[in-house]
């Protein structure tokens, strides 16, 4: 019997190659009085102990984790021959493995150990292995013949064009024609939005390819034109019954309707057979896109419509026909109010959180009192706002309107500011001792162990990996 199945094995990884925190494959051995082999480097050998009491390691093997991060190649460094997925593997000979293959440690099955190499690289490592492959010719706006920029879909026929081609073609065939076709298949267009999988898709294709990427006067033109920001209802009015001698809809007939301006003149204004709507992301109701107004429709932040400051400032209320939100779900950031740590702040992990709120306790302030002053900062552009998850960060001002979820996810932000502002001395006992991560805020492992989210201080910058 080959030593290796008279003793436990163990992962020795090759000088040429630091270990990584993440297991990335094992070797899983069928007996399991024996435990597994766990290899953390991508090149490693694994030795054997000659005697149980003995100190001397045997070379057994050399595991090289492959580019395609779903295989390995395997060398034999054993005197003896062992089988690989049934085929033998003499000394210094080299076999791929994949997961789920066969290892038996000696050249036959009876009286060796049998081991099963398994992967178990994280859902992130797996994700990145998905390709997608794309033509790049089916990736280009039939408009201008270019490919993609901040694509948009239209429906129901589902082609895709540059917001800024559409945009131009829709405000044409608003002021000639009825309907408003698509510009690829003629057929009548009644949605449009964009299209963040796509765009995402274009993105990758000009990072491969830099030969697609337009100049910078060309984006900077076509994004001056773009006028799709969310999902656009278009031609969007529902008729009800209509009363005897009078061209006014009978509002009482039962159908559902949802924007008041389909249905009658509401401040001079009424909608038209080819008026393009806005859902409204808070209460699902309707109101008629109408850029120029000096009432907002979208929050700044994530560039969703909201219609309570519109249909206030029109003087519509919430009735049985007509939904309508709350003002206060859009209005500026200095207007909003806050009791509560989000949820979102400190990347989620609570140990953070709970130190943060100690801190403010400790100085004897609120949180509404650290967030206005932090705003404040803003405003001034005292703050780098590159880490901020919103859209359009760069223009945010403490008069930005924004809705309530981009309001908590600008405060989980602040909140970030405000700790590493914080001198170590200031920290609560608990936490002024700990070491920084060297990944800091970007660490995985705060979300999976909760011995190393208390240990380490994950408010602050990464000094380990490219971020």
């Amino acid at each position: 019997m080959d030593e290796i199945g008279e003793s436990s094995a163990s992962a020795k990884p090759s000088a040429s190659t630091k270990p990584s925190d993440e297991i990335w494959a094992k070797l899983v051995q069928s007996d399991s009085k024996y435990s597994d082999v766990e290899i953390r480097s991508d090149e490693c050998e694994i030795c054997s102990e000659i005697l149980a009491t003995s100190s001397d390691k045997h070379s057994w093997c050399k595991i090289v984790r492959n580019s395609d991060l779903c295989s390995a190649t395997m060398e034999n460094k054993s005197s003896n021959t062992i089988l690989v997925d049934g085929a033998e593997l003499r000394n210094g000979d080299n076999v791929v493995i994949k997961d789920g293959s066969e290892i038996i440690s000696g050249p036959d099955r009876e009286g060796f150990v049998s081991y099963r190499f398994q992967i178990t690289s994280s859902p992130e490592t797996r994700q990145n292995l998905l390709k997608i492959t794309i033509d790049v010719d089916h990736a280009k706006c039939s408009i201008c013949l270019n490919l993609w920029h901040d694509v948009v879909t239209v429906a129901p026929c589902l082609h895709n064009f540059c917001n800024g081609c559409f945009s131009q073609w829709l405000r044409r065939s608003q002021e000639n024609h009825s309907t408003v076709l698509c510009p690829q298949c003629r057929g009548v267009v009644h949605l449009v939005g964009k299209n963040h999988f796509l765009r995402a898709i274009a993105e990758d294709m000009i990072r491969a390819d830099s030969s697609l990427r337009r100049s910078q006067d060309e984006t900077t033109v076509l994004d001056t034109y773009a006028y799709v920001r969310s999902n656009l209802l278009i031609g969007y009015i529902k008729k009800g019954r209509k009363r005897a001698n009078t061209t006014t809809v009978d509002q009482n007939d039962g159908t559902d309707h949802h924007c008041p301006q389909c249905v009658a003149n509401v401040g001079e204004f009424r909608c038209n057979h080819n008026t393009i709507h806005l859902q409204c992301q808070a209460c699902g109701g309707m109101m008629p896109s109408r850029n120029g107004l000096r009432v907002p429709q979208y929050c700044l932040g994530c560039d969703r419509p909201f219609c309570g400051a519109y249909w206030n400032d029109q003087g519509v209320t919430r009735s049985s026909s007509y939904p309508v939100c709350s003002r206060d779900i859009l209005k500026p950031i200095s207007e909003h109010t806050i009791t509560g740590i989000p949820l979102s702040a400190h990347e989620k992990n609570l140990h953070e959180q709970s130190i943060t709120e100690s801190c403010i306790r400790l100085m004897g302030r609120t949180l509404q009192d650290v967030i206005s002053e932090w705003i404040v900062k803003l405003n001034n552009n005292e703050i780098d706002t590159t880490r901020m998850m919103l859209n359009h960060a760069e223009m945010m001002t403490a008069g930005t309107l924004v809705c309530s979820d981009c309001y908590e996810k600008l405060v989980s932000f602040l909140l970030y500011w405000f700790r590493i502002s914080i001198p170590k001395e200031l920290l609560p006992p608990e936490a002024s001792a700990r070491e920084d991560c060297w990944y800091g805020y970007a660490c995985r492992t705060q979300h999976r162990s909760e011995e190393h989210a208390l240990k380490r201080n994950h408010v602050c910058r990464p000094t380990r990996g490219t971020f």
